[in-house]
């Protein structure tokens, strides 16, 4: 089991397959600050490229899952001559971190503990599943402040509700809660926020012990799908059978099945 000091401000912890990165500024409602940015930056590209790794789960501590950039840092820099920090964190921090959860190989999960707000959001929605408690919410927030959106909202937050809702949802934020979540496809599941830690603990061992390659092959391939012709998208899938079909958990599996038994996963 690897452990971040407690008093980080993300949280790592690899245990049985799965790390769980946690935001840890409880305080300040998980916001994002240069320092989080960048130590989070580090964290998923190390948990991206780990082989022990199987799933990862990303998540806040208190009351909010993230609330996105910082607004009282945001304004310091404003007013004291630091506008080149604000908006080259997009390319340095907001685009590689969720570059990294959204294409690593391996199955994302975002237990959505409270609220989600602006890249916050964007980062929930980058991932493979939102367990969402039901006392947890989802809102843009972008126009708001008068901003454009980033992180990759105008990419995955289409994908998920459609282009018209999320044009609405981005012209005019409001805080979507978990039951209406749930009903135009921001929610994978809704949970009692007592049951939360529970249900993303079983869904995450699902995944761990899961055939990983072939998870990260499907994932891969329907992000691919999403920007390719459907001739380009039938390549990569081409490729993908020839990867996943070449690994020791097909054959583990096809043998398992023969001899009418479950198979067992090494995610290799």
């Amino acid at each position: 089991m690897s452990e971040s000091p407690a008093t980080a401000p993300v949280l790592l912890d690899v245990t049985d397959g799965v790390a769980t990165i946690t935001l840890n500024r409880p305080d300040a409602m998980n916001s994002l600050n240069i320092a989080t940015k960048e130590l989070l930056v580090e964290i998923t590209a190390q948990v991206a490229k780990d082989e022990t790794v199987r799933c990862v789960v990303l998540t806040g501590s208190g009351r909010a899952f993230c609330t996105g950039q910082d607004l009282k840092e945001h304004i310091d820099l404003l007013n004291n001559g630091g506008s080149d920090a604000l908006f080259t964190t997009v390319d340095k921090h907001y685009n590689p971190i969720v570059t990294t959860i959204a294409t690593m190989e391996k199955p994302v999960i975002a237990a959505v503990n409270g609220v989600a707000a602006g890249a916050g959001a964007s980062l929930a929605f980058a991932c493979d599943f939102r367990v969402v408690a039901d006392t947890a919410g989802f809102n843009t927030s972008f126009a708001g402040v008068a901003l454009s959106c980033d992180t990759g909202a105008s990419y995955h937050l289409p994908m998920l509700v459609g282009r018209a809702k999320a044009l609405e949802l981005m012209y005019f934020p409001r805080t979507v809660k978990a039951p209406e979540a749930l009903e135009i496809g921001l929610a994978t599941s809704v949970v009692p926020a007592v049951e939360l830690t529970a249900e993303v603990s079983t869904l995450a061992t699902r995944l761990a012990t899961g055939p990983t390659v072939s998870f990260g092959s499907i994932r891969r391939s329907v992000v691919y799908a999403a920007g390719h012709t459907l001739e380009e998208a039938l390549e990569l899938e081409s490729a993908m059978m020839t990867k996943t079909g070449a690994t020791h958990d097909h054959t583990a599996a096809v043998a398992s099945f023969v001899a009418k038994e479950q198979p067992v996963f090494e995610g290799r």
